[in-house]
C-alpha cells in the first residue's frame, strides 16, 4: 500500500507540474475556452442570469468553479479555473480503483492508495490531455464513475444525486446514470442465491456471433426481464427524480441539444460506434492482447468467431453487408470536421477516410475483428446481458452525434477497459508506456509545436 500512495502521489505531482506548464504556454483561453472561462467569470460575478448561446453543455462546470470560488477563496482567472479540472483529473485514480475492484470482485484498495492499473487507466490519453484545459469532459467523467461507483454500492439514492450533478456537465449522462443502475442488479441478480427470475447465462456460451444460440438466449433473456421488474423497482424509484428532471429540461428547452442548435443537431451517425471500437482497439490494445490466453490464442478465437462455421460465416456475410449499407446511407461529413485544421481528426478524415471512396468500406473487416476481440476480453467472467448492457449505453450516446470527435469516446472507453479483469503484469507496463508516449506526443506537440497561422494542434 505504500509502493501505490507514492506512486499516486507522483501522478498528482506530474498532474500539478502539467498544469502549471499548461499556463506557462497557453496563457490565452484557446479552442472552447473562450466560451467557458467568460461564463464561469460571469457566475463568480454573481451574474447568474448571463448565459453564452453558443455554449451546448449545462453549467455544471461553472457551479463547480463557483462553489471553489466562493468555499476557498479562489480567484476565477484562467489558471484556477483549469485547476478545477485537474482537481476532478486527480480524483479519477480512486474512481478508476474502485470500478476496477467492482469488475475484478475484489475489495477495493483504501482510499488515498489507488493500484497500479487505476493509475494507468487515468493516464487515458484523452482524459489526461484535456485535464488541463477548462473544458467540462474530466469533470463530466469523473461525475459518472461517481455515480456508478455509488450504484455498484447500492448507494441508490446517492447515486441518484450525484446523477443529477452529472447531468449539469453533460446532458447525455442521463444514460450512464441508468447504465450505472443496470450494472449494479446485474451484478446483483447474478450472485443472489437461487435466483430464477432473470435468464442470463455466461456470456461466452450465448455469443452474439452463433444466431441460433443467440435466438434463443437473448431472446429468453429479453422476455424473462418482466420477471424481475417488481425486485427491481424499489431500488429505481431515486432515478425516477432524475428522469423526471430530465424529462422537464427536455420540455423546457424543446430538446436535448443546449445553446448552439444550428451546429448540433442529432442525426443518426451509425458509423461512429464503428470508429469508437477501432479508437478503442488503437489506443487499448495492450489491454485486449495481454490477457491470460495471450494474442494468438485471442487471434485464433477471433478467427473462429467469424470464420469457423458456415452458420458464422455467413452471419459475418450480413453483418458486413449491413455495415457496408449504412457506411455509405449514414456517414456525417460535419462542417467543424472539415474546416477545423487544428484537431488530429481533420487529418484523418482528410488523409484517409476520404483518400478513395472505397477506404471507408476496407474498415469494415477490422471493425468486426475489433469488435469481438472486445468481447471476448470483456465477457469472460461476465453474463450475456452484463456484456451487452455497456455496447446498449454506448449506442444511445454515440449514434445521435455527428461530429467524429475522441472526447466523446471517453466514458464508454473507460467503462469497457474496466470490464477487462485479467491484464498482465507485463500487460499493464506496456498499456502506461503506450499511454505515456502518446500523452508526451501530443502535449509536446500541443504546448511547444503551435504553428503560425493555424494554432495549437490537439485532439
Amino acid at each position: 500500500m505504500l509502493l501505490n500512495r507514492i506512486l499516486y502521489l507522483v501522478f498528482c505531482g506530474v498532474a500539478l507540474s502539467l498544469l502549471k506548464e499548461y499556463n506557462n504556454e497557453v496563457v490565452e483561453p484557446y479552442m472552447d475556452e473562450p466560451f467557458h472561462v467568460p461564463q464561469a467569470q460571469a457566475y463568480c460575478r454573481g451574474e447568474w442570469s448571463t448565459w453564452d448561446p453558443k455554449i451546448t453543455t449545462p453549467p455544471g462546470l461553472y457551479i463547480l468553479s463557483v462553489l471553489l470560488h466562493r468555499i476557498f477563496v479562489f480567484r476565477c482567472n484562467l489558471a484556477l479555473l483549469r485547476f478545477t479540472v485537474t482537481l476532478t483529473l486527480i480524483s479519477l485514480p480512486l474512481l478508476c480503483a474502485r470500478l476496477l475492484a467492482f469488475h475484478q470482485r475484489r475489495r477495493p484498495p483504501p482510499l488515498l492508495a489507488p493500484s497500479p492499473e487505476a493509475l494507468v487507466l487515468s493516464t487515458f490519453p484523452i482524459a489526461w490531455f484535456y485535464g488541463f484545459l477548462y473544458y467540462t469532459d474530466v469533470p463530466s467523467l469523473v461525475s459518472v464513475l461517481l455515480t456508478v461507483m455509488l450504484a455498484t454500492q447500492h448507494r441508490h439514492l446517492s447515486a441518484a444525486l450525484i446523477g443529477i450533478i452529472s447531468c449539469l456537465f453533460r446532458q447525455t449522462n442521463i444514460v450512464w446514470v441508468m447504465y450505472a443502475f443496470a450494472t449494479s442488479q446485474l451484478m446483483r441478480l447474478r450472485f443472489r442465491r437461487g435466483n430464477m427470475l432473470l435468464h442470463d447465462p455466461p456470456a461466452l456460451s450465448a455469443s452474439p456471433g452463433d444466431c441460433d444460440i443467440l435466438s434463443g438466449d437473448l431472446l429468453r433473456s429479453i422476455t424473462s426481464a418482466p420477471a424481475a421488474f417488481p425486485e427491481l423497482f424499489l431500488r429505481f424509484i431515486p432515478y425516477t427524480l432524475v428522469l423526471a428532471l430530465f424529462g422537464a429540461f427536455v420540455l423546457w428547452n424543446g430538446g436535448i441539444v443546449l445553446g448552439d442548435k444550428a451546429n448540433h443537431v442529432p442525426v443518426l451517425h451509425v458509423p461512429q460506434t464503428y470508429y469508437f471500437i477501432a479508437f478503442a482497439t488503437l489506443i487499448g490494445w495492450p489491454a485486449v492482447i495481454f490477457g491470460r490466453s495471450g494474442p494468438v490464442k485471442l487471434a485464433n478465437e477471433v478467427a473462429r468467431r467469424m470464420f469457423g462455421t458456415k452458420g458464422r460465416v455467413a452471419f459475418t456475410a450480413l453483418l458486413s453487408a449491413f455495415m457496408a449499407f449504412t457506411v455509405h446511407e449514414f456517414t456525417v461529413h460535419h462542417p467543424f470536421l472539415l474546416a477545423d485544421n487544428r484537431h488530429y481528426t481533420f487529418y484523418v478524415w482528410r488523409r484517409v477516410f476520404m483518400l478513395h471512396s472505397i477506404v471507408p468500406y476496407l474498415f469494415i473487416p477490422g471493425y468486426q475483428a475489433c469488435a469481438w476481440a472486445w468481447w471476448l476480453r470483456v465477457a469472460g467472467d461476465q453474463t450475456l446481458l452484463q456484456t451487452l448492457v455497456l455496447p446498449l449505453a454506448s449506442l444511445i450516446t454515440l449514434l445521435p452525434t455527428p461530429l467524429l470527435e475522441p472526447r466523446y469516446f471517453m466514458v464508454p472507453y473507460i467503462l469497457l477497459r474496466a470490464q477487462v479483469e485479467d491484464v498482465s503484469s507485463v500487460g499493464l507496463v506496456v498499456e502506461g508506456l503506450w499511454y505515456g508516449a502518446i500523452n508526451l506526443v501530443t502535449i509536446y506537440v500541443f504546448l511547444y509545436r503551435e504553428r503560425a497561422g493555424v494554432g495549437r494542434f490537439m485532439w
